[in-house]
């Protein structure tokens, strides 16, 4: 029987409104699915100003700005990232040049929001927070999730104790993608882990902390994909986590983090806005929050609004998603991946120059003893090559 009492109503969530906060001129890098509906978020529900769109091709950069309500278009990232009248950069290319991407507005003294994930690994991700840092920027991952009115009832349940001590995470992120789909295209360092998995990766080592050890299992497409990964997780005090992600097929989406006094459930899909509910360990009770906007990817503002709150009061990272954390999801994947054999098939000429891996790396302390400074450059190729796909 529990011996902690649930409270009678679940706690509201205390996120920033879109009054709140500074208005920012933000500048979109990238014009391809969420960067459209990125737009469509800030313009129909804050006051954040989207004054500009970047993209490799002119005419792409002109579309996405007719769309978006008359944007300034720029024909190249480096003229999108030049533009005096932008104050944040949203990054949304594709995954393997978000760290070119990142770094070039980093150089040009933007504040970043970079889509997940940060980087393609953790020495990716490293090297663009410490660039951000160096330079005095403000710089976050987009991981929404976190930054929803849904994720801060779950903070503050999981600050108040009413779980007990917390012992296990269960999630699962499956979706179906056509074949045409550039998630299954190895040359856009395709796969479900750093689109599906970082998503409940980032949960279970949010809610129980880094991983201590991984083990993996999973099917690569016949395009050369990763196509599902199985991942049971260990964390401090052995607490574990058990992880599941697919783009061979439909699954439920849901999670449940679950303590010795009671069990909290998100139900499907689990990193969009929805309910959450709390769970007495004994089934004797239950108490649920209902999530007045359940409004799907009409809920990406939540992340600009945390940036302009953040840059607002000074900061250079958000303390609900800061580079440690990031670090921490990102060394679980680089584990998972190391152990179903995934190998890069990318484009040198389409990456940003890696730094060397300092002595003592292993995949679960990706950086070596952390000390020497990173350095990276942005290929110039990069720069003015077009693709599709952004």
């Amino acid at each position: 029987m529990s011996t902690l009492a649930l409270p009678s109503a679940l706690p509201a969530p205390r996120r920033p409104s879109p009054e709140s906060v500074p208005v920012l001129r933000w500048g979109i890098l990238g014009t391809g699915w969420i960067a459209s509906r990125f737009v469509a978020s800030l313009q129909a529900s804050t006051t954040q100003q989207v004054v500009a769109v970047g993209s490799r091709s002119q005419a792409s950069a002109d579309a996405f700005a007719q769309r978006a309500g008359g944007l300034r278009a720029h024909g190249s990232p480096a003229a999108l990232v030049a533009d005096p009248e932008v104050d944040v950069v949203y990054v949304a290319t594709p995954h393997h040049v978000h760290l070119a991407s990142a770094l070039l507005a980093v150089d040009a003294g933007k504040h970043v929001l970079v889509e997940k994930p940060l980087g393609l690994d953790a020495i990716e991700a490293e090297a663009i927070s410490t660039a951000a840092a160096t330079a005095g920027v403000f710089c976050m991952e987009a991981m929404w999730s976190l930054f929803l009115p849904r994720f801060d009832v779950v903070r503050q349940v999981l600050e108040s104790g009413v779980l007990g001590d917390v012992r296990t995470v269960i999630a699962d992120h499956g979706e179906h993608f056509d074949p045409a789909h550039r998630i299954l295209d190895p040359a856009m360092a395709g796969g479900s882990l750093l689109d599906l998995g970082t998503y409940v990766t980032t949960l279970a080592t949010w809610a129980l902390g880094p991983a201590t050890r991984v083990l993996a299992s999973g099917e690569t497409t016949a395009s050369g994909v990763n196509g599902q990964a199985a991942m049971l997780l260990t964390h401090a005090d052995d607490a574990t986590s058990v992880l599941h992600s697919t783009l061979l097929t439909r699954t439920p989406t849901s999670a449940t983090i679950a303590g010795t006094e009671a069990t909290l459930t998100l139900p499907g899909p689990f990193f969009m806005p929805g309910d959450v509910v709390v769970t007495a360990a004994d089934g004797s009770g239950s108490v649920t929050w209902t999530d007045p906007e359940p409004i799907g990817h009409g809920a990406l503002y939540h992340s600009a609004l945390e940036v302009a709150r953040c840059i607002g009061d000074g900061l250079l990272e958000s303390p609900l998603h800061p580079a440690k954390s990031v670090q921490a999801n990102m060394a679980a994947l680089d584990e998972v991946a190391r152990q179903l054999g995934l190998t890069s098939a990318l484009d040198p000429s389409e990456r940003a120059v890696r730094p060397a891996v300092r002595p003592g790396r292993t995949a679960l302390d990706p950086l070596g003893d952390g000390q020497s400074p990173i350095r990276v450059q942005v290929p110039q190729s990069w720069l003015s090559k077009p693709t599709t796909h952004e």
